[in-house]
């Protein structure tokens, strides 16, 4: 276990689990596609709480939920009662997370898409509740012909549900590029012969949340990995148009 609950600069736990920030009470990591948070029916490979827990020589409590297909900033409380002031914060709408998505067609320069979804979608029946996610247009590129496109958008959703940002989008018409859930295969199979993607095109870019003990508000950011950004550079999206630097969440 590492002597210092200060900040650490840029640790790499095993299996490529960057540690972007660690302190007594959280650890933020940059999780990378592909691994699920945590362990779950069918799969018996590295998921990203054992890696962490690992790496730092001590449990990690997860507060909020990344899908494993998507990369990108996250956040462990360090104890249950650092869990719950997260927790708290989070169904106090208190922590604000941003993402970026490349999504299939144009969309307009920025929308509200607002559809009631159950929480969780694999689960029948029950009500379906408030589900809110804004997005703002960053860049428009050509693909599958003339009347086709991609849009590269920045996304904040305002809610927390279950693959929210996929099922909004799919929704709305324009499902996430390499979504093999919600999205379309023909399209699908063109990303990866043509651009070279091979995952979901979203990446948890920032989150902003009040530390548990000062309820100081932080901000992380996790680059867009090389997975996305050579995909993204070859389909004519311009290098400074990923600075995440422009896309920390705003309070």
């Amino acid at each position: 276990m590492n002597e210092d609950p200060g900040r650490l600069e840029m640790t790499t736990a095993p299996a490529t689990v960057p540690i972007l920030f660690r302190d007594e009470a959280i650890v933020v990591v940059d999780k990378p596609s592909g691994m699920p948070v945590h362990r779950g029916a069918g799969h018996h490979g590295d998921v990203v709480m054992t890696l962490v827990r690992d790496a730092i020589g001590q449990w990690v409590y997860p507060v909020h939920r990344l899908d494993a297909p998507t990369s990108g900033v996250m956040a462990f409380a360090l104890s249950s009662t650092h869990a719950a002031a997260l927790q708290g914060a989070f169904e106090a709408r208190l922590v604000q997370k941003r993402y970026l998505a490349l999504v299939l067609g144009e969309v307009p320069d920025a929308g509200v898409l607002d559809s009631p979804m159950r929480r969780n979608k694999t689960k029948k029946g029950g009500p379906e509740v408030e589900s809110i996610t804004e997005y703002e247009r960053l860049f428009v590129v050509p693909f599958c012909g003339p009347d086709g496109a991609l849009s590269l958008v920045s996304v904040t959703p305002k809610t927390g549900r279950q693959h929210q940002i996929r099922r909004h989008f799919r929704r709305f018409h324009h499902a996430l590029a390499g979504d093999v859930s919600y999205g379309r295969g023909p399209k699908n199979q063109r990303l990866r012969d043509e651009l070279g993607l091979h995952r979901l095109a979203l990446h948890a870019v920032a989150i902003t949340l009040p530390h548990p003990v000062t309820g100081e508000a932080m901000n992380f950011t996790a680059e867009v990995p090389e997975d996305l950004r050579a995909p993204f550079l070859r389909a004519g999206i311009p290098e400074e148009v990923l600075d995440v630097t422009s896309l920390r969440t705003n309070r």
